[in-house]
């Protein structure tokens, strides 16, 4: 009677509750025996969103999370990898690169060699979901879909430009006249509301317009809308722009950006984080670090956590100046906030939960039962390392995170080491 009442309540809250009811049931079996396709047994587990932090095992079955537990038995699983010394966590969530590669003649990041293709760039660390944020706009986001979302084992999701050709290059992003927010609302709306997850703002050189026409799309879409506020010049005020034009939930990117010629910056010239920021964070804005190859400073970012104030996000702005200059990858930039004092649940959440619910994707981010079976097996080593920021200057730190394997919809797409697959006398052996 128990069982079935409890069958009662997972029907009543639809098929997720179903899926989460069907793998219990299946977990409980006595007919369980080797029907887990992969189990992860031993790893430390940081789930932020489920407040799992502590040795565990995870079992996948048919690309889903099946159980979290203490001690799943090894024999009911056809595939076991030793993640002993090592942490998993949800698959990564980098919600800030730029994917939207082709070759589009003097194209910058749309549809440009400037972006990169998702999947060479993701699963070596540990990402298995990037956010585009803003190389297409409802002008050319089709051929995106087509050419690079549809395409990538990596899932990509999308913030759409308020400029309808998106970033094709910076003369178009000032075109006042191509920011229509019916139209980009209706894409989000009528069309990709899977997919397309924020309005983007970004390399404008006037005033607010932008920013408000991002933000009244924002509103009729009912998405947040990402704001790169930096290329003007005498600089804006940043607190008129949190105070008058965003809301709750909206994304302030490149938070610690130094370039005082052309953008007000977070930390002032004492040192010190101006207390509207904090004050404004408290009040629900989202402040994204958006790494890139010139927006992320040492002397903006260690006094701020040092006064305790931490992005909510920790992303990359992956292109191709970015990952070969200082940020190089998700795994780099988390390992630099690792060495600036961030203790490693911290910085796991704003790589997993934290991104998930900015984005409005609860499905993402966790270990819950039930979702999809993005996982990150990684290590933290202990060394002598150097990490360089955005104006080439290093900090040297002794922690670098590494991905050691990644999983997308429960199939191995990263095994650095090998941990996953039988040694190679197996196959003699099996003759």
């Amino acid at each position: 009677m128990k069982m079935i009442t409890s069958m009662t309540a997972f029907l009543r809250h639809g098929c997720r509750g179903w899926t989460v009811f069907a793998f219990l049931l299946l977990a409980l079996s006595p007919a369980h025996s080797q029907s887990i396709d992969l189990l992860i047994k031993g790893g430390h587990v940081i789930d932020p969103k489920n407040q799992i932090d502590g040795v565990r095992d995870v079992a996948v079955i048919s690309g889903k999370i099946a159980q979290v537990a203490a001690d799943i038995p090894a024999a009911n699983a056809k595939k076991v990898v030793d993640a002993k010394g090592l942490y998993v966590a949800p698959g990564f969530i980098d919600m800030h690169a730029h994917v939207f590669n082709g070759t589009t003649p003097d194209a910058y990041i749309a549809n440009g060699h400037t972006s990169v293709a998702p999947d060479g760039f993701t699963f070596r660390t540990g990402v298995t979901t990037v956010v585009d944020a803003g190389s297409s706009g409802w002008r050319n986001f089709k051929l995106f879909k087509a050419q690079t979302i549809d395409r990538a084992q990596t899932r990509v999701l999308a913030f759409l430009n308020i400029v309808g050709t998106g970033m094709a290059s910076r003369y178009e992003e000032q075109d006042l006249t191509d920011m229509n927010p019916v139209m980009v609302a209706n894409m989000i709306k009528r069309l990709y509301p899977n997919i397309i997850v924020g309005i983007k703002s970004a390399h404008f050189w006037g005033d607010y317009s932008q920013v408000q026409r991002a933000v009244e799309a924002g509103k009729l879409a009912d998405v947040p809308v990402m704001v790169d506020f930096g290329e003007h010049r005498p600089p804006l005020s940043i607190e008129k722009l949190f105070k008058e034009y965003l809301r709750p939930g909206d994304i302030f990117t490149h938070t610690y950006a130094h370039g005082p010629n052309d953008r007000e910056t977070v930390v002032d010239e004492q040192g010190k984080v101006k207390p509207f920021v904090l004050e404004i964070q408290k009040k629900g804005l989202v402040f994204d670090v958006g790494h890139g190859g010139g927006a992320f400073a040492w002397r903006q970012a260690i006094p701020s956590i040092r006064q305790g104030f931490l992005a909510n996000v920790i992303s990359t702005d992956l292109h191709t100046d970015s990952m070969n200059g200082g940020m190089k990858g998700l795994d780099n930039v988390i390992s630099k906030f690792l060495n600036m004092g961030v203790p490693l649940p911290d910085a796991i959440l704003r790589v997993t939960w934290n991104p998930a619910q900015v984005i409005k994707r609860p499905d993402l981010g966790s270990l819950t039962v039930g979702s999809e079976a993005d996982i990150t097996v990684f290590n933290v080593r202990k060394g002598d390392f150097g990490f360089i920021d955005a104006r080439r200057l290093k900090l040297k730190g002794d922690k670098k995170l590494e991905a050691e394997l990644t999983i997308r919809a429960g199939k191995v797409v990263w095994d650095l080491n090998g941990i996953s697959v039988a040694g190679w006398e197996s196959e003699m052996q099996a003759k």
